[in-house]
C-alpha cells in the first residue's frame, strides 16, 4: 500500500509542478526571465530555446535585457521574440537586446487571471485522475485478493487525504498568481 501512497504523491507532485511551469510563463507587468521560456529561435536550422542562445537578465522591474551568446543570433532572437505571442517590441541596441514591459491594462488583467484559473482547474483534474489511478490499484489488489475491504476503505481514505493535499496546494498555487497578476 505504501508503494501506491508514494507513487500517487510523486505523480501529483509532478502535476503541481507541471502548473507552476505554466503561471510562470503568465506576465504579471514585472520583468521576469520566465516570460521568454516559451520562446524558442530557429538558429542555423535547430530550433531552440532562447534561454540556450542567451542571457536574460532584469536590470528594473520593466526591462528584460537579452544578451545574446553569438552576436551574429541576436537579429534572430528579436526576431522571434517580435514574432511570440507575448506583445512585446524588442529593442536591438547591438550587443544586446531590450524589452520594456509594458504596464498591463485591467482587462488583460482579467484574461490572465482566467487563464491562470484554467491552468488551475487543468492540474485539479489531473491530480483527481491520478486519485482515480490510485484507487483503481488499490480495487485490483482487493480483486486479486491480495487485501481485505477494510485496507480498500483505509487506502481509499489515505488517498483522499493526499488529494486534498495537492488540491489545496494548487489552490494556493493560483491564489499567489492571481494576487501577483492582479496588483
Amino acid at each position: 500500500m505504501n508503494d501506491i501512497y508514494v507513487a500517487t504523491r510523486s505523480r501529483m507532485q509532478k502535476a503541481l509542478e507541471a502548473l507552476e511551469g505554466s503561471l510562470a510563463v503568465l506576465r504579471t507587468g514585472r520583468a521576469n526571465p520566465g516570460l521568454l521560456a516559451k520562446v524558442h529561435v530557429d538558429y542555423y536550422g535547430s530550433i531552440m530555446n532562447i534561454s540556450s542562445l542567451a542571457n536574460i537578465t532584469v536590470p528594473d522591474s520593466r526591462t528584460l535585457v537579452v544578451t545574446p551568446y553569438d552576436r551574429q543570433a541576436t537579429n534572430t532572437i528579436e526576431k522571434a521574440i517580435r514574432d511570440s505571442d507575448l506583445g512585446f517590441n524588442p529593442s536591438n541596441k547591438g550587443d544586446a537586446i531590450f524589452i520594456t514591459i509594458p504596464p498591463l491594462t485591467e482587462d488583460r488583467r482579467r484574461d490572465l487571471a482566467k487563464t491562470a484559473k484554467h491552468f488551475a482547474e487543468e492540474a485539479r483534474v489531473a491530480v483527481r485522475n491520478l486519485r482515480r489511478d490510485g484507487i483503481e490499484q488499490v480495487k485490483k489488489m482487493e480483486k486479486d485478493k491480495h487485501v481485505s475491504s477494510d485496507d480498500v476503505k483505509r487506502a481509499e481514505a489515505e488517498i483522499q487525504k493526499i488529494t486534498d493535499e495537492f488540491v489545496g496546494k494548487v489552490d494556493s498555487a493560483l491564489e499567489r498568481k492571481e494576487s501577483e497578476i492582479l496588483a
